[in-house]
């Protein structure tokens, strides 16, 4: 007789086990010559050695299942226990998977384009209409990516710019007045990662969420690094942000040039990045556009008719919030 104790790493140990243990009691009814104990997220096993072998087996594909899925089921315990494929893992070209378990994957051709370059360029800049799932698949990219332990660490960013308002003037300490520029990026984390997971991982600073001002100084490396409407930057900022890039890392640029909140005369750091970056090696470009769109189908609506709008009136791409911004 033997004794183990397993522990269930970077899983909620709550889904893993079931309401009411339900998963556990499956998994003793499974493997009754073992006598299993569970603590938290620690497994306490006692038996032979040729049951233990396989008992630690099937843990580990069920570990790696929720790892994956965020989630288990009875039906999948019982294909990983008889060695069959679940019904999750038969599905292809799957990036991540939401909380609930919704397959995240590329949902046009510009989508693929830009999983694809996430597999073959360090520096990617997804640039496209509002709607177009640029931010949300670049965050599933990431976490695929630090679940595999490609990553280390996943770090968003955002330009804080004062559109209609001072931060001086808005409620709370410093974190009360960035934390709205922020809430687009905290809403994607929480349907792709556990509340209880997410908030370990960044107070652990394996996931950090902070404006771009915040990445000044610093040298991002084993990271996903991801700056967020990035037509909002100015030039020395894009700059700064993307120099900061080190070993093992990977960049993701997303903007919308249609939405531009710079004030009049600033030039857009996306703009001209784009133009100088163009043909370097290692850097890919996804452009997106109105067919890409996987919001309420009034948003392509929306994106129409504002088109119709700005040619109308003269409007130059880029110049819909302030005129002047080139």
């Amino acid at each position: 007789m033997i004794e183990k104790h397993i522990v269930l790493e970077d899983i909620d140990s709550v889904v893993f086990y079931g309401v009411g243990n339900s998963h556990l009691q499956m998994i003793k009814a499974l493997f009754p010559k073992l006598r299993i104990v569970a603590r938290d997220n620690v497994l306490r096993v006692i038996g032979d050695n040729e049951q233990m072998a396989l008992f630690e087996k099937t843990i580990e594909t069920m570990r790696l299942h929720v790892l994956k899925f965020n989630s288990i089921t009875e039906e999948d315990i019982l294909d990983i226990a008889n060695g069959r494929t679940t019904k999750g893992d038969a599905v292809k070209d799957v990036v991540a998977y939401s909380i609930s378990g919704r397959p995240i994957k590329a949902r046009s051709e510009n989508q693929q384009k830009l999983v694809d370059a996430f597999d073959n360029s360090d520096m990617i800049f997804a640039v496209g209409p509002a709607g177009t799932g640029k931010t949300y698949l670049s965050i599933a990219l990431a976490v695929k990516a630090m679940k595999e332990k490609q990553a280390k660490k996943i770090i968003l960013s955002r330009p804080a710019v004062e559109a209609g308002e001072k931060l001086g003037f808005l409620p709370g300490d410093m974190k009360d007045k960035i934390d709205p520029y922020l809430q687009p990026l905290y809403d994607s984390l929480e349907d792709m990662i556990p509340a209880a997971k997410l908030q370990d991982m960044m107070d652990k600073h394996i996931i950090q969420i902070a404006p771009l001002a915040f990445m000044r100084g610093r040298t991002l490396s084993d990271a996903v690094v991801i700056l967020d409407e990035a037509q909002n930057t100015t030039s020395a900022q894009l700059r700064m942000f993307l120099t900061r890039m080190g070993w093992n890392t990977k960049m993701i640029i997303t903007g919308d040039m249609t939405q531009i909140d710079l004030p009049n005369n600033t030039r857009s750091g996306l703009r001209e990045a784009i133009g100088i970056l163009k043909g370097v090696e290692g850097i890919s470009f996804v452009e997106f556009n109105k067919k890409d769109i996987v919001r309420h189908k009034l948003v392509t609506r929306i994106v129409n008719a504002y088109e119709v709008h700005d040619k109308a009136t003269g409007h130059r791409e880029g110049a819909a919030t302030h005129t002047g911004n080139g």
